[in-house]
């Protein structure tokens, strides 16, 4: 095998040009350096200078700018296919490097940016079934975070949980429209409903982006994160299959039946789907390796205080004189706090 080494002065590292004949033609795409010695004198020159071993700088800077092949002239389809291998090995390199770059351990800020633009755009037509476009730009600042954080594993619990959340915010979208207990926009949450339902798992990552409480502290943060979006996924599914196929619905203060989509009410077939929800969102959780079946546990009944003392507030205070700022979207930071809150408590005195 014939092989060409060239080392260039004012480029770092050696160019390689390989080829297993000598006269086969390859190309070498490469810049011209300033110093012309750099290179070998062309093949076949007749020059005097080529005789007497010096350079010809016009000829070879000519020569090589021109990116001509070294070898016989009618070998030209050798050199396209060289040509093309270059060019196939030179993407893969690329693809290669923005893969490292997306999954780099520990993640960066700009991984985390660079992932979640490939992801938002591959998945906009599921994104857009769910979210406005203001709703959709708080999600979006919202999986930065998650992936700087906790990583794929993170953003991939997120997903789910807004997968799951909006596929049964549909449910009889068109029932629930009519008994005017449907989520506005026909279920596309906006920029409130993703910062009210995302509020204690941001405090979170941000805690364990800074590492505050070191080390320590770190899987309490995650257990929180977790814990946060258990909680509200518990209590979306159950609001929303109460709304769809509870048959009856008690005001949870007085246990009166009331009629579907009030504040505080409560349904048999919503509370067990909550319940069956935060179950199979945790073992996701485990599955990703972000919390220990133990700590799994406890995020389920954390989540299900939660949602009790949600249903609650509601009933005792949302919508009455003097509480009109408590809203759906400060109810559910509400919510969410308590059941990361006590997680990380039970997770302290229990584990």
């Amino acid at each position: 095998m014939a092989t060409l080494l060239f080392q260039f002065v004012n480029a770092p590292g050696p160019f390689l040009c390989n080829s297993d004949k000598p006269s086969t033609a390859v190309a070498c795409l490469t810049p011209i350096p300033s110093r012309l010695s750099a290179f070998p004198p062309r093949i076949g020159r007749s020059s005097a200078a080529s005789r007497g071993g010096g350079l010809d700088a016009a000829g070879d800077e000519k020569f090589y700018r021109g990116l001509r092949w070294h070898g016989r002239p009618g070998e030209g389809s050798g050199s396209r296919r060289s040509r093309k291998m270059l060019a196939l090995g030179g993407g893969q390199g690329a693809v290669a490097s923005m893969v490292d770059l997306l999954l780099q351990r520990p993640p960066t800020w700009v991984s985390a940016l660079l992932s979640n633009v490939v992801i938002f755009v591959v998945g906009s037509p599921l994104l857009v079934s769910g979210l406005s476009i203001s709703g959709i730009a708080s999600a979006f600042l919202l999986g930065i975070l998650t992936w700087r954080s906790f990583g794929p594993p993170g953003f991939l619990l997120v997903a789910t949980y807004f997968v799951i959340g909006t596929a049964v915010t549909k449910l009889k979208i068109a029932q629930k429209e009519a008994q005017g207990v449907a989520e506005k926009r026909r279920g596309r949450r906006g920029p409130g409903s993703v910062i009210g339902s995302s509020a204690a798992g941001c405090l979170c990552a941000f805690l364990s982006i800074f590492q505050i409480g070191g080390k320590s502290f770190a899987g309490l943060w995650q257990l929180g994160f977790v814990a946060s979006f258990c909680t509200k996924l518990s209590d979306t599914v159950s609001s929303e299959i109460g709304k769809a196929y509870g048959k009856t619905t008690y005001l949870i203060t007085t246990l009166k039946i009331v009629p579907r989509g009030t504040e505080g009410a409560v349904s048999i077939e919503g509370t067990f789907a909550g319940l069956l929800a935060s179950v199979i969102f945790v073992s996701i959780g485990t599955s990703l390796g972000l919390i220990s079946f133990g700590e799994a546990v406890l995020c389920v009944i954390a989540s299900q205080v939660a949602n009790f003392g949600e249903s609650l507030v509601g009933a005792t205070f949302q919508g009455k004189d003097g509480f009109r700022w408590l809203t759906n979207d400060v109810v559910n930071v509400i919510n969410i706090s308590i059941g990361t809150a006590l997680a990380i408590l039970m997770k302290q005195t229990l584990l």
